[in-house]
């Protein structure tokens, strides 16, 4: 039986080679085979690890919940908006690797559909990451960016909207929405918010 250590590095490994089909394929592609393939090893190694489809887009989904949660961000200026436009620079695919991590997350959606479990897991992220926003909002609010009569969650849920649909739109015609134009439209659409 292998040792802890090389039980670890294997599924390091396997992990490894999961995001890579994730990002090339989406979870639409992720198979034993072509985790197998990425990794010039047998579906016997694999089955070892998952000994189920459902088993290895679980593994897939937990690979990809670490890496969005552990890759850099940006940085704010301040509370209020300026943190409300990091996060949401945060999402935008606005280099290769983040055009990769929102491959993978679209791509995870139509599974998410399809199966109630994942479905769950992916509303608790909307949840907390429509949270996160909100607290933005209400800095801004309170820093008198926002009027006091602005619903920190209709904004929060605007935002998200906003983000999530700018990007399907650069995964599908990326030569018309650059870096550069995503930026522009993120500010005109957070210009765009009532002012106090």
């Amino acid at each position: 039986m292998p040792a802890r250590g090389d039980h670890d590095a294997r599924r390091a490994d396997v992990s490894e080679a999961v995001w890579r089909v994730l990002a090339a394929r989406g979870f639409g592609g992720l198979t034993l085979r072509a985790v197998a393939a990425e990794m010039t090893a047998s579906t016997g190694l694999l089955t070892h690890y998952f000994p189920s489809k459902r088993a290895l887009v679980r593994h897939a989904l937990d690979v990809a919940e670490e890496r969005s949660e552990t890759r850099a961000r940006q940085i704010a200026e301040a509370p209020g908006l300026p943190a409300l436009r990091a996060a949401l620079l945060d999402v935008l695919p606005l280099t290769a690797e983040l055009v990769a991590m929102s491959r993978v997350w679209v791509s995870f959606w139509d599974a998410a559909l399809g199966d109630p479990d994942l479905g769950l897991r992916q509303t608790q992220r909307y949840v907390r990451w429509r949270a996160r926003l909100r607290v933005h909002v209400e800095a801004a609010i309170g820093r008198g960016e926002l009027p006091e009569a602005t619903d920190p969650e209709e904004v929060a849920a605007m935002a998200a909207a906003f983000a999530h649909g700018l990007v399907v739109q650069v995964l599908f015609d990326p030569d018309r929405f650059p870096p550069a134009r995503q930026t522009t439209l993120l500010d005109g659409f957070l210009s765009a918010l009532p002012r106090a």
